[in-house]
């Protein structure tokens, strides 16, 4: 089993938009992630630590200008916090072993998938493409990319 950790040699190679979002929870500017408009099948990975987090099944457009899933691969390596900065009470969601923050969860999501929106940052992912999915040690969750519709 792979064991995901925060590594402060990663962390010294984040570029700045990087280190801002993940080490502290900034926000990148809607619209401007470079994962947003992503529809290739794979998976979306902790840039600091490299737990998997969300699949591209689970990937869908909802307009608000960052990334948005229907739920994470697993919830183990999602904590979900509360967050009343910016005069607003919000769920954070930070990354379980690499401590990153990547976004909020809003309960806006499609109903037919949960209902749950995730809006993370694409500074705070990375993706493995499903054809590097097996060679990069995340052939355990192919499975959950296979299906690419909402």
């Amino acid at each position: 089993m792979t064991k995901y950790h925060k590594s402060t040699h990663v962390i010294s190679a984040l570029t700045k938009e990087q280190y801002r979002v993940t080490q502290e929870s900034g926000t990148e500017r809607a619209g401007s992630g470079e994962h947003l408009n992503n529809t290739s099948p794979g998976i979306y990975v902790d840039i600091v630590s490299g737990e998997p987090l969300f699949a591209s099944s689970d990937k869908y457009e909802s307009g608000c200008g960052w990334p948005s899933f229907t739920k994470p691969i697993t919830s183990k390596n999602i904590q979900e916090l509360s967050d009343s900065s910016h005069a607003m009470v919000r769920t954070e969601v930070r990354s379980s072993h690499g401590d990153s923050h990547l976004g909020h969860v809003f309960k806006d999501g499609p109903t037919s998938k949960g209902g749950l929106r995730y809006c993370i940052n694409s500074a705070s992912l990375r993706f493995i493409h499903r054809d590097e999915m097996v060679s990069n040690g995340y052939g355990d969750y192919i499975d959950q990319v296979e299906d690419l519709s909402i």
